[in-house]
C-alpha cells in the first residue's frame, strides 16, 4: 500500500471538524463554532481578510493548536488522540519559507526526505522527481540563499511533499510573491491536486480562490459565514457589476443607490455603496447599464468613472458582509466588458 492511501476511515473525508471552537486565555475568541467536511481530492479554499481566523483553523488542524472545545478528524485520524499518524500523513506549507540557505536545493530535498523516514531506497528518485515537478533541476546544486523568493516557495513545495501526503495544508503560500511567481505557484498546486490530493488554501486573494478551488468558505471574525463554489457564490451577485465612480460625498453616494434601485430599467437589482461610490449588480446590467448611466446624469449626479466587469469574490464578500476583503498584495485587474447603449 503506498503512503498516501495509508490514512484512516472518516466516509472518504480527509477532513471533518465538528464544532470548532477556540478561546485565547484573554478571553478573545478566535474560532467560533467551525463545522466543515472536506472530501478526499477536493481543492478547499479558506477565504477571508487578515485577522479573519484563517491560520489560527489551520493550525488546529495541523496539530499545532489544541481547540477549547469541538472534534477535528483528519484523514479519518482524531485529533488529540492521534496525533503523530495525522502529521505523518498531512503536508503543511505557510507563509515563512522553511528551506535552509545553507544547503543546496538537492540537499534540502534530501533532509526533508531523511526527517519523514522516506526508505533509503526511494530517495534519490523522489528527490529528482519532486525538484523536476517544481522547475528547480537546473538549480538542484546551487545553494538556496541564492534563490530568489519564487524559487524558495518552489523548493518549500518539493520538501512539503517528500512523503507522499494525501492531504496538503497552504496558509497563505504566495503572500509576499510577485504576480508571475504566484501564478508559477498555483500550476504546481493545480497538479499536485489532479494527482488525486487533498488541498486546504487559506488566502486573503480573491483571484487565487477563484481559480483553483472546487469550494470556498468565507470566513469573518473567526465565524464561517458562506461556503460554496466560486461560481455559486457569484451568482448571489447576479450577473455583471457595474462600479460607479462618484464625488467624495455621501448624500451624492446614497442618491444615486437609491436611483438605481428605483430605476424601472432592471427586474432584479443589488446596489452597494462603497467607498468610492455604488456598484449596480443585475443580470441586464451589461445591456442597461448605459441607461442608468444617463439617468444618473439627467439626475445631476456627476459621474467620475465606471466600469463594467464580472462578479469576483471581492463582490462576493461585499454582498454577504457589507465589507470589502483588505489584502497586502495587488488582485489583478477584473475583465473590463463593453458596455451597449442598450433600449432607451
Amino acid at each position: 500500500m503506498s503512503r498516501e492511501t495509508e490514512v484512516g476511515d472518516s466516509d472518504a473525508l480527509s477532513i471533518d471538524a465538528r464544532n470548532v471552537h477556540l478561546t485565547y486565555s484573554d478571553g478573545t475568541e478566535a474560532v467560533k463554532r467551525i463545522s466543515l467536511k472536506v472530501p478526499r481530492g477536493e481543492f478547499f479554499g479558506f477565504l477571508g481578510p487578515n485577522g479573519a481566523g484563517k491560520t489560527t483553523f489551520i493550525k488546529i488542524l495541523v496539530t499545532l493548536l489544541k481547540p477549547t472545545e469541538g472534534k477535528v478528524h483528519v484523514n479519518g485520524f482524531e485529533l488529540g488522540k492521534e496525533t503523530q499518524a495525522i502529521r505523518q500523513t498531512i503536508g503543511y506549507m505557510d507563509q515563512e519559507t522553511r528551506v535552509d540557505e545553507e544547503l543546496t536545493a538537492r540537499e534540502n530535498v534530501r533532509f526533508a526526505c531523511e526527517a519523514y523516514g522516506v526508505p533509503q531506497e526511494e530517495r534519490e528518485d523522489r528527490i529528482e522527481e519532486l525538484l523536476d515537478l517544481v522547475e528547480l533541476s537546473e538549480a538542484a546544486d546551487k545553494k538556496a540563499g541564492d534563490f530568489s523568493g519564487g524559487m524558495k516557495k518552489r523548493l518549500d513545495v518539493a520538501t512539503t511533499l517528500v512523503h507522499e501526503p494525501p492531504l496538503i495544508f497552504l496558509d497563505e503560500p504566495t503572500t509576499g510573491l510577485d504576480p508571475k511567481s504566484r501564478k508559477k505557484l498555483w500550476e504546481y498546486f493545480e497538479r499536485i491536486n489532479r494527482r488525486g490530493r487533498t488541498i486546504f488554501l487559506t488566502t486573503q486573494y480573491l483571484e487565487e480562490a477563484d481559480q483553483l478551488c472546487d469550494r470556498i468558505a468565507v470566513i469573518q471574525n473567526g465565524e464561517i459565514i458562506a461556503t460554496d463554489s466560486p461560481a455559486n457564490l457569484k451568482q448571489r451577485v447576479g450577473g455583471h457589476i457595474l462600479e460607479i465612480e462618484l464625488a467624495d460625498d455621501e448624500e451624492i453616494k446614497d442618491r444615486a443607490a437609491d436611483i438605481a434601485r428605483n430605476a424601472d430599467i432592471f427586474e432584479d437589482v443589488k446596489v452597494d455603496v462603497t467607498g468610492d461610490g455604488i456598484n449596480v449588480g443585475s443580470d441586464k446590467i451589461q445591456d442597461r447599464g448605459a441607461d442608468l448611466l444617463v439617468k444618473l446624469r439627467d439626475s445631476d449626479i456627476p459621474i467620475k468613472g465606471f466600469n463594467l466587469h464580472e462578479p469576483t469574490l471581492d463582490d462576493i464578500f461585499l454582498t454577504i458582509t457589507g465589507e470589502r476583503v483588505s489584502t497586502d498584495g495587488e488582485e489583478a485587474e477584473p475583465e473590463r466588458v463593453d458596455i451597449s447603449e442598450g433600449d432607451k
